[in-house]
């Protein structure tokens, strides 16, 4: 597919997606939908692909969620919308075994804040900010923001930013978990490409693993986790990394990781 509305380019095995609407500070229309999708799943696909870096263009926005000039014209409901198009983004985004960096460089809105969410970590720039922005045009947060928030913040928290609407500054973002670091805005890409390629350059096969445990946690009770923790663990100890990492540690060296 042909990208109009993203941006998609791969550098050292990290890849970057880039909201690419600027001048409606990255909205998300119904073409954006389908292209952030095939996205995601080619980068699933890709092997030169170790880590995805998630972020928007332009100064001021991240994404500021659905363009509402579409939506007003749109013949399809609500519930499709979100059926057809959010929803299979953000289960790929969590379903795919490769890390996802949200990098936060100005306002995640609306459903711009839930693709944020639905980030395995999330850097924010210092002049960012996060709005559950649903409830101010009276609709209720979607795009998997209700799972996603009482799990990083609190039912309370996750309350108050849904049912208020209100802004959420970087400062208030970083003390409550909704982002992993916050840095001054001049340093943010910097900043994140490190973590990025860090990751690309670890054991992605491992990394992977983590991520799909993690989700399932959320739904196992203890007994369950901890017999699906020995069926990882088995699979991670068959890989090529952990033999590579092994023998890097005996022969002090640094590991060479292939994501096998």
């Amino acid at each position: 597919m042909d990208y109009s509305t993203v941006l998609y380019s791969v550098s050292e095995n990290v890849l970057t997606i880039s909201f690419n609407r600027s001048e409606s500070y990255n909205a998300v229309n119904e073409q954006m939908k389908k292209e952030l999708l095939d996205a995601f799943k080619q980068a699933e696909k890709d092997p030169a692909v170790k880590c995805i870096v998630l972020r928007g263009t332009g100064e001021k926005a991240f994404c500021s969620g659905q363009d509402l000039k579409e939506y007003q014209e749109a013949k399809s409901s609500m519930k499709e919308m979100l059926e057809n198009g959010y929803n299979p983004i953000i289960k790929q985004m969590r379903t795919m075994e490769k890390p996802i960096i949200g990098m936060i460089n100005g306002v995640a809105a609306g459903a711009g804040f839930s693709f944020a969410l639905a980030c395995d970590m999330r850097i924010m720039s210092d002049k960012a900010k996060l709005i559950q922005a649903f409830v101010r045009i009276g609709l209720v947060a979607d795009s998997g923001s209700h799972w996603f928030l009482p799990r990083l913040v609190g039912t309370a928290k996750a309350f108050e930013f849904a049912a208020t609407g209100k802004d959420i500054d970087a400062i208030e973002a970083k003390e409550v978990g909704l982002v992993n670091h916050v840095v001054p805005h001049a340093e943010l890409e910097k900043f994140t490409y490190e973590l990025a390629n860090k990751l690309a350059n670890g054991a992605t096969k491992a990394i992977g693993i983590i991520k799909r445990t993690l989700n399932k946690s959320l739904t196992m009770s203890f007994d369950e986790l901890l017999m699906y923790e020995a069926m990882m663990q088995e699979i991670a100890a068959q890989s090529l990394d952990h033999k590579e990492g092994l023998a890097a540690f005996i022969e002090k060296r640094a590991p060479k990781f292939e994501g096998k």
